[in-house]
């Protein structure tokens, strides 16, 4: 661990206008957030409900209309993309923005989706096994050269794509199962881990190798002390039946600067911030002060 941690939104892409979420993303880029994160899913876990938009569309429409976030997703399902399609879309967005596109993919959190829209076995062997031979053919189409792959689930004679990335495309996995380490350690920049594993990180970290490492964490931003009565029964009325209230902060701007140097020092280096107000643009303005502390 070394300097100050950094702070990405973690804004699901539901329950508003394109135009509210790129609203949002300018905020942050404004306060100090060095990036933003959406989601993926074919439909909002348990809001089907509710409008919502397709993750790789949003990333490349706030990739356009901001200068210096980068974007990425918290996370892309592997089983909704072909590999060799979803290299071309990532070097796309690598280009179009300038290197600011980061990849963040996993297995999938919500199988039921898989098998309500047809899109994939929702077997957890299958859809890891799926993972570890896209990522290998992801890092082959990324190097430019002729790549040949006969797998389970893919096969490539003779492909080839370019361009090439610009740099190298950060990755992002999230998870703490012996396979998935295995991927975060021969793939990923980044090792995002559930909160509610953090008691593990000691005995997790040499399996995750040098992966720089992330959380996601629920923010109830409090203005002042007199705030905190009526925000914590809002909070509690939303969210309190929930896995993510488990691990959420309800705090002052000083608390809050408190709790992530707390989390820093145990070698968390990137915070996604998933606000419970569903990041207005104020709530982002004045988060900028613990951003400007940390």
């Amino acid at each position: 661990m070394a300097g100050s941690p950094t702070f990405h939104l973690f804004l699901p892409q539901m329950r508003m206008p394109v135009e509210a979420i790129v609203e949002r993303a300018l905020a942050a880029e404004a306060a100090g957030f060095e990036g933003i994160a959406f989601m993926d899913h074919l439909v909002p876990p348990l809001a089907a409900e509710h409008d919502m938009w397709e993750a790789m569309t949003i990333a490349g429409w706030v990739l356009a209309r901001t200068s210096t976030l980068t974007v990425g997703h918290l996370v892309l399902c592997d089983a909704l993309r072909h590999p060799a399609v979803l290299a071309r879309q990532a070097v796309t967005l690598d280009h179009a923005s300038g290197g600011r596109f980061e990849l963040g993919i996993g297995w999938g959190s919500t199988p039921e989706e898989l098998e309500t829209f047809g899109a994939g076995s929702t077997a957890a062997r299958d859809r890891v096994d799926r993972l570890a031979e896209s990522l290998t053919v992801l890092r082959g189409l990324w190097t430019g050269e002729p790549v040949d792959h006969k797998g389970t689930y893919f096969t490539l004679n003779d492909a080839r794509q370019l361009p090439v990335p610009l740099d190298r495309i950060p990755i992002t996995i999230g998870g703490v199962g012996r396979r998935t380490l295995q991927l975060v350690q021969a793939h990923a920049d980044w090792w995002n881990i559930p909160l509610h594993e953090l008691s593990r990180l000691d005995d997790l970290r040499p399996h995750a190798g040098k992966t720089k490492i992330s959380a996601q964490v629920m923010v109830v931003p409090l203005p002042s002390e007199s705030a905190r009565a009526e925000a914590t029964a809002r909070f509690q009325r939303r969210f309190g039946t929930t896995r993510i209230a488990e691990t959420a902060v309800i705090g002052t701007p000083a608390e809050l600067t408190a709790h992530f140097h707390a989390l820093h020092a145990q070698g968390i280096d990137r915070f996604y911030l998933w606000f419970a107000d569903f990041a207005p643009v104020e709530t982002l303005t004045a988060f900028s002060s613990v951003i400007g502390s940390s």
